[in-house]
């Protein structure tokens, strides 16, 4: 596992890297329903350089605005911040890749699993590549499996083992689950992803 502290320059080129994934967006994708439910690719862009952008001060306004409730405020602000132009989506974006924001309790791995989640809950339905690197997406692998995360997203794994095909990685005990390692990581994050074909192994 990577130090935190040394995450930074991982995180800035992954960041510049997806920068070149939205630039090469089509005016109509930015329309297109993403993972995150009623969110089309906008409202997650929007979402995924609100915390970058926001100072405290307003950060906690808007959750005041909200009455504490962090879906709810988060949801909001996308919607509204959505209504942007591309280019100020983008400049959102591009401005603040070297930006050292950490969620609370998840530091830089949790900012990085925050950049890679969303990455692909834009390029997976939009079909295209999401060129996230292999140490990259073992970090956030590892992340999306601590007992934190499992908590949160609630899921149950019992009797179930997360194979990856495409790189060396695996994660629980039982049936195997066969898939892309960034597939696998959707189903953690409690997504629900167009059909994909998981290979499991016969009984």
């Amino acid at each position: 596992m990577t130090a935190d502290d040394d995450l930074m320059p991982t995180i800035a080129t992954e960041r510049r890297t997806f920068s070149d994934v939205l630039d090469a967006l089509p005016e109509q994708a930015w329309n297109t329903p993403s993972l995150c439910a009623g969110w089309r690719v906008r409202e997650v862009v929007a979402h995924m350089t609100m915390p970058l952008r926001f100072s405290a001060p307003r950060f906690i306004g808007e959750m005041v605005r909200s009455r504490g409730n962090f879906a709810r405020m988060a949801d909001r602000v996308a919607r509204l911040d959505a209504q942007a132009s591309i280019g100020t989506l983008l400049d959102g974006w591009r401005t603040n890749e070297d930006n050292r924001w950490k969620p609370p309790s998840g530091g830089l791995k949790g900012a990085l699993t925050h950049d890679v989640v969303h990455g692909l809950d834009i390029t997976i339905p939009l079909g295209i590549e999401h060129p996230v690197s292999e140490p990259a997406l073992r970090i956030v692998l590892d992340h999306a499996t601590s007992p934190l995360s499992l908590k949160h997203f609630g899921l149950d794994l019992t009797g179930t083992r997360l194979e990856a095909d495409d790189l060396d990685w695996a994660f629980g005990d039982g049936e195997p689950l066969r898939g892309a390692a960034r597939h696998l990581l959707m189903v953690l994050m409690d997504r629900r992803l167009p059909p994909v074909t998981f290979l499991v192994a016969p009984n």
